[in-house]
């Protein structure tokens, strides 16, 4: 099992149900594999450096879990393919 750090940017027109539905799909989606989530910090609505799919804000939410390369190629599929999430990015963290 290695540590990984999720970052990923929710679209803030979304309803906060459809916000908490996202953060807990993820959630599930680690655990559900056989991984374990340490920490998530939500962020509230922050400027976008750059104008992304006609955004300019987006609500980031950071997870820091571990899990297998398989969970984390897994979850770097569904995060693509999700409405709602604008962009993200999956890194180890430095020891």
């Amino acid at each position: 099992m290695r540590d990984y750090e999720l970052t990923y940017i929710i679209d803030p027109a979304l309803e906060e149900e459809q916000v908490n539905a996202l953060v807990e799909r993820f959630s599930a989606l680690v655990t559900s594999n056989g991984g374990e989530v340490a920490n998530i910090d939500r962020w509230e609505k922050r400027k976008l450096a750059y104008e992304i799919n006609g955004k300019r804000e987006g609500l980031y939410v950071i997870m820091t879990f571990r899990g297998t390369p398989e969970l984390r190629s897994e979850l770097d599929r569904q995060l693509r393919i999700t409405e709602g999430v604008i962009r993200h990015l999956i890194v180890r963290p430095e020891e």
